[in-house]
């Protein structure tokens, strides 16, 4: 009798085909992400382009250091130059180096935010529109310190003869950024998900 040749074996190509699948599937979902998350850049974008013509107005019509009343006794827009980081803090006094430093923090601080942002799952809404304001408001001020060596900033409020630090559109955005990343660290596990547990960044140099 003539022994009749096993037929072959089908596993190795169920195999392949089940892996090329998977990929395609993963790269559909990787797609799918990306779009979902470049909409919420959008708000990056309105808060940049708010926060630069904000500034424009007050370089055009106050000089350094005038100051126009909005509000009596509360708010005054009043122009001057930043050379540290948000709200005056650690300032470099036109210091070249001390103005390098921070720049460099800085871009260090916004490359990290956005890599954390593509991280983030899309589920994760409150997270992704914190991070937004975020990136926004960095670049903003990014923007300022390499063409001017400083931030403009320019809302002012007061009470009597106390003054808080003045601000900018920028700051605004990266201080409820953060704001609601912090608020996010107290949701339920279950609510925040992997993007909660993993905890916010902490840019102090934006």
């Amino acid at each position: 009798m003539t022994p009749t040749a096993d037929a072959p074996s089908s596993a190795p190509r169920d195999d392949t085909t089940r892996d090329t699948t998977q990929k395609q599937d993963e790269r559909a979902q990787r797609f799918a992400d990306m779009r979902i998350k470049w909409r919420y850049l959008i708000l990056a974008v309105v808060v940049l382009v708010l926060d630069q013509w904000t500034k424009w107005m007050v370089e055009s019509h106050l000089a350094r250091h005038g100051s126009m009343e909005v509000i009596p006794n509360l708010l005054n827009f009043t122009h001057v130059r930043n050379t540290g980081v948000a709200f005056g803090f650690f300032a470099s006094y036109g210091n070249t180096t001390g103005t390098l430093v921070l720049t460099l923090l800085g871009l260090a601080a916004l490359i990290f935010v956005g890599y954390y942002f593509w991280l983030v799952p899309r589920s994760d809404r409150p997270l992704l529109v914190a991070l937004a304001l975020v990136i926004g408001g960095a670049i903003g001020n990014l923007i300022d310190r390499i063409m001017q060596g400083g931030v403009t900033d320019f809302i002012d409020f007061y009470r009597g003869s106390y003054h808080w630090h003045t601000f900018n559109i920028a700051d605004t955005a990266i201080s409820i950024g953060i704001g609601l990343m912090i608020l996010g660290t107290f949701r339920r596990p279950e609510e925040g998900g992997e993007a909660a547990e993993s905890g916010p960044p902490t840019p102090a140099s934006l």
